[in-house]
């Protein structure tokens, strides 16, 4: 599945040689210190400064140009003005070069004229060289499988290959968040810094790193999506593979789009959709630097609990008061502990003890080294629990005095006694907890590879917002294997035939009557209307129909008929018919002379049911997302709203639904009867197929309200708007 850009990325990361072009003597520059971390982990080929200025340099000989190299470079470090860097990857690659690292800013990130010039610039050199480049505007790059470092970042101690695999547009806060990894311990075997991706993308890097063995997580800091489609396939890959992909995304504020506009020069997406659309995929989102760590850590020690039921064994009261707080906030389940475990507990440590969960038990650490081993073992053999929580400080040290180490090795002794005692037998995940966080020394970071399946969680807020993601992400997967394969069809015809009208490429709005056409051909359920020219066909239709009736003015431009006051409701007779198609008239001409009245829709009037909203909207990133809620006058007041990815089951329609509050008031709020759930999930599932198939050219559809009526009468679009873009043709 990754092919060439698998092997481009292999290029990459894994060089044969290097050349850095731009080199400079001073040793706090980036290219000394990138030469010296080339040395310092003993890179396996030669490599060589280019700069004209120079005959030696950093104690080397240096090169004046590629030409003069001994050997044709495998990999450049582009240490070189904007402007200059197509010429100089044409030559590369006419020499031969397979791979370059392009750090110079000055692109599309500056939002001028002249950047997305120079960006364009360099698209069309790498398309036409086919190198496999990195960045521009990016900050290098770690493999520890090619003992090859071209960050400029002299903190980080050593390459190892590792469970992580970390890329990112951001070249400061990606390896920041590497390096915190490192000192926890955790082997990163990848760290690559993207920049604006004008070559190879996230995508291509997610899906090099399925196919390393060793890699079992996936970090991505992501400003903006290159490809949704390509990164969206990549993270499949990656969840069908059993690797997660953890994403820290900016763009969740107004002000967070807008800084990653500034910074990448791409249009950020609204996180709904993102969250709704990746998540899917198998993307688990973070909202910062710590919570991605946090969450890294209980994937790479633990993986994925099997069950939401956590135990807690702890022996201070006050953890224990965090951790219930911890536990409400981010919905974790504490049940309480089985007849045949609390009976255990009390026999170890007396009748008197008050056994709930969290466990609170004050001296238990007193105990033997058999007696904490025999209450683990109660609660392993629990079968409300899926995870135990257990309280404790790794040492920071082997001890200051005797007492001290005696402490510090009791303290070892349990965790090692966890590991092989349950661990390495398959027994459910063990984590530790702490009164409040801290950071690991070289003492601690040595001892706990004896213990390499306990997550050391910290305080109980960031171990319970961690394991909520790793739920969330358990349960999605499950999920979405329930979901149909995504086949897209032909794009309707009635779609196809208005664009071939459109006037420009600019997304232009259908009518009611079009709009309802569309949703109606994928099977929604419509109100009994027909559409009047003349005031007269109105009176005639209205016969035909029956009463009550509703009139609706009908304009592709008139975007909200209410604020217009273009929709009549609870019409008796014709003389009403005519009267209200006046008036609507009136107030379309004082509303917006501008507005062009082309005629009225004469409908059927739906009996008073629940009022629901339906939608598509495209996004800038993740293309085509779903959304459903409360409906009416509710969806502004109260935005109760969720989004899902189009082509979902019926099983996901059904989440989707009592993801809101629109789940309970379906089911019967309070006494009143329940609405008709199945047309519902039927109207949700078709809004799908129909983004699914139309992607390239519907902008946005706006069903509201849609008005769900009692079990077995179905569910009514009263109103709909269908918004397309003939640029997505293009």
């Amino acid at each position: 599945m990754g092919g060439e850009s698998t092997s481009k990325v292999n290029a990459l990361l894994n060089p044969k040689s290097v050349a850095i072009l731009g080199a400079r003597e001073n040793p706090m520059g980036w290219t000394a210190r990138i030469f010296a971390n080339y040395k310092r982990f003993k890179f396996c080929g030669p490599v060589w400064p280019v700069n004209p200025r120079f005959e030696e340099i950093w104690g080397v000989k240096c090169y004046s140009n590629l030409s003069d190299l001994p050997e044709i470079p495998d990999h450049l470090v582009v240490m070189r003005a904007a402007a200059s860097v197509t010429e100089i990857l044409r030559e590369a690659a006419d020499l031969g070069t397979r791979s370059a690292t392009v750090y110079a800013s000055g692109f599309s990130e500056l939002g001028t004229d002249k950047g997305r010039e120079l960006e364009e610039e360099l698209r069309l050199v790498i398309k036409e060289t086919d190198l496999a480049v990195c960045g521009p505007n990016c900050l290098g790059s770690l493999s520890a499988k090619g003992k090859s470092l071209s960050l400029p970042d002299d903190r980080i101690r050593e390459l190892v290959p590792g469970p992580v695999a970390m890329v990112g547009q951001s070249g400061t806060t990606t390896p920041g968040i590497g390096r915190t990894l490192i000192d926890r311990g955790i082997d990163v075997g990848y760290i690559v810094t993207s920049g604006n991706e004008v070559g190879l993308t996230t995508a291509d890097y997610i899906n090099y790193f399925v196919e390393d063995p060793e890699v079992k997580l996936v970090f991505c800091l992501i400003e903006a999506v290159r490809n949704s489609q390509q990164f969206l396939s990549a993270c499949r890959r990656a969840r069908d593979a059993g690797k997660p992909v953890v994403a820290l995304k900016m763009g969740v504020s107004a002000g967070g789009r807008a800084a990653a506009l500034a910074h990448t020069g791409s249009m950020a997406g609204s996180i709904e959709a993102f969250d709704a659309v990746a998540g899917n995929a198998g993307v688990i989102r973070v909202e910062s630097g710590d919570a991605a760590i946090d969450l890294i850590e209980l994937l790479v020690h633990a993986g994925v609990p099997e069950k939401d039921n956590v135990g807690v064994l702890v022996y201070s009261g006050g953890v224990r008061g965090l951790s219930l707080d911890a536990a409400d906030r981010y919905g974790v389940p504490l049940p309480e502990y089985s007849f045949q475990a609390t009976s255990k507990f009390k026999e170890i440590l007396g009748d008197d003890l008050r056994v709930t969960n969290p466990l609170d038990a004050p001296g238990f650490m007193n105990q033997k080294l058999e007696t904490i081993m025999d209450m683990v073992t109660a609660i392993q053999n629990d079968s409300n629990i899926g995870m135990i929580l257990f309280q404790e400080d790794l040492p920071p040290s082997e001890g200051i005095n005797d007492a001290n180490k005696r402490r510090t090795q009791r303290v070892l002794d349990t965790m090692i006694g966890f590991q092989k005692n349950f661990l390495s037998k398959g027994g459910k995940p063990i984590g530790l907890i702490s009164p409040t966080s801290s950071d690991l020394t070289t003492f601690s970071r040595e001892e706990r590879k004896k213990f390499p399946n306990i997550p050391v969680l910290n305080e109980p807020d960031r171990a319970f917002r961690a394991l909520r993601s790793a739920f969330n992400y358990r349960d999605t997967i499950r999920d979405s294997n329930k979901n149909p394969n995504l086949i897209k069809h032909k794009s309707n015809k009635i779609i196809l035939e208005s664009l071939k009208n459109a006037s420009n490429n600019e997304p232009f709005a259908l009518n009611e009557i079009k709009s309802k056409e569309i949703i109606s051909s994928y099977g929604l359920q419509i109100p009994i209307e027909k559409f009047a020219n003349t005031t007269k066909e109105a009176e005639n239709i209205a016969n035909e129909i029956g009463f009550p009736l509703v009139v609706k003015g009908v304009s592709a431009s008139m975007t909200h008929k209410s604020d217009a006051g273009a929709v009549i409701l609870n019409i008796e007779d014709t003389i009403g018919v005519k009267r209200a198609c006046e008036t609507i008239a009136l107030n379309v001409e004082k509303f917006d002379p501008a507005l062009k009245l082309e005629g009225w829709l004469i409908a059927q009037a739906i009996p008073k049911g629940l009022e629901l909203v339906l939608g598509i909207q495209n996004d800038a990133e993740m293309g085509p997302v779903i959304m459903f809620g409360l409906g009416g006058v509710w969806l502004e007041i109260i935005k109760d709203v969720s989004f899902c990815s189009p082509g979902m089951s019926r099983e996901c329609a059904q989440k989707l639904i009592y993801d809101t509050s629109a789940g309970q008031m379906i089911d019967g709020y309070r006494g009143n009867d329940p609405y008709d759930r199945e047309a519902i999930i039927d109207a949700i599932v078709a809004v799908g197929r129909l983004a699914a198939d139309n992607s390239d050219t519907i902008e946005s559809v706006d069903i509201n309200p849609f008005v769900a009526m009692p079990v077995g009468e179905g569910a009514f679009a009263l109103d709909a708007l269908v918004v397309l873009n003939a640029k997505k043709m293009d």
